[in-house]
């Protein structure tokens, strides 16, 4: 196991609907120490990109986005899901449905924030159904942008999100990938590292690149 998916069976907590609480360490209360060995190996993982800006979305990922920062020495943009009195000028706007919440969001970058010129880095806390990438994927593309690879803390590998990313020719690093997980007995199966991730199985079942 690495570090993160020792930390998950640690302090993880498996509830009914394949739901995975990392909320006391992750995407609630955040351990620094944690978020920056995660950063750390983001810049090892993706350390021959010429990545200058850091894209994801409110809330969870901030976070975890922000310390990648750090390692990269770049600026973190993130997509909003809602229209303020604070944003102003043009925008890129995705339409993004949301597994956890069970909603759809309008998601929101300044034009002003990514252009032609950035080489950019995706990163979120989790990836189930891909919805949410599928969206930075859009607004980056909608800057004339480039996406260099994504960054995710925790993919649920039994969802479609992953082989859907994959089988669009992005590199997506997951630092943890749960294949199974057990409500009742609280177990969680992890994909060993560097195992092969591809999108065969997406392809062979004819799945198509949809969110809904």
């Amino acid at each position: 196991m690495n570090f993160l998916e020792e930390r998950i069976v640690k302090d993880g907590v498996v509830k009914e609907g394949n739901v995975l609480k990392v909320d006391s360490f992750l995407n609630h209360q955040m351990d620094i120490k944690l978020l920056d060995q995660m950063g750390a190996e983001f810049k090892r993982r993706f350390a021959d990109k010429p990545i200058n800006k850091i894209l994801t979305i409110e809330a969870s990922g901030i976070g975890i986005a922000c310390i990648a920062a750090q390692h990269f020495d770049v600026p973190v943009v993130f997509a909003k899901k809602s229209q303020s009195i604070n944003l102003d000028g043009e925008m890129y706007v995705a339409e993004v449905e949301s597994f956890t919440h069970k909603c759809i969001n309008h998601v929101i970058v300044a034009q002003k924030f990514l252009g032609p010129e950035d080489h950019v880095l995706i990163i979120d806390d989790f990836l189930a159904n891909g919805c949410a990438l599928q969206g930075l994927i859009q607004i980056v593309q909608s800057a004339g942008a480039t996406v260099e690879g994504i960054g995710i803390a925790i993919e649920k590998g039994f969802q479609s999100g992953g082989r859907i990313i994959r089988n669009l020719g992005y590199q997506l690093e997951s630092l943890a990938i749960v294949d199974g997980m057990d409500a009742e007995t609280g177990r969680i199966d992890f994909r060993p590292q560097g195992e092969d991730v591809g999108g065969s199985e997406a392809e062979n079942s004819g799945e198509k690149n949809e969110c809904k």
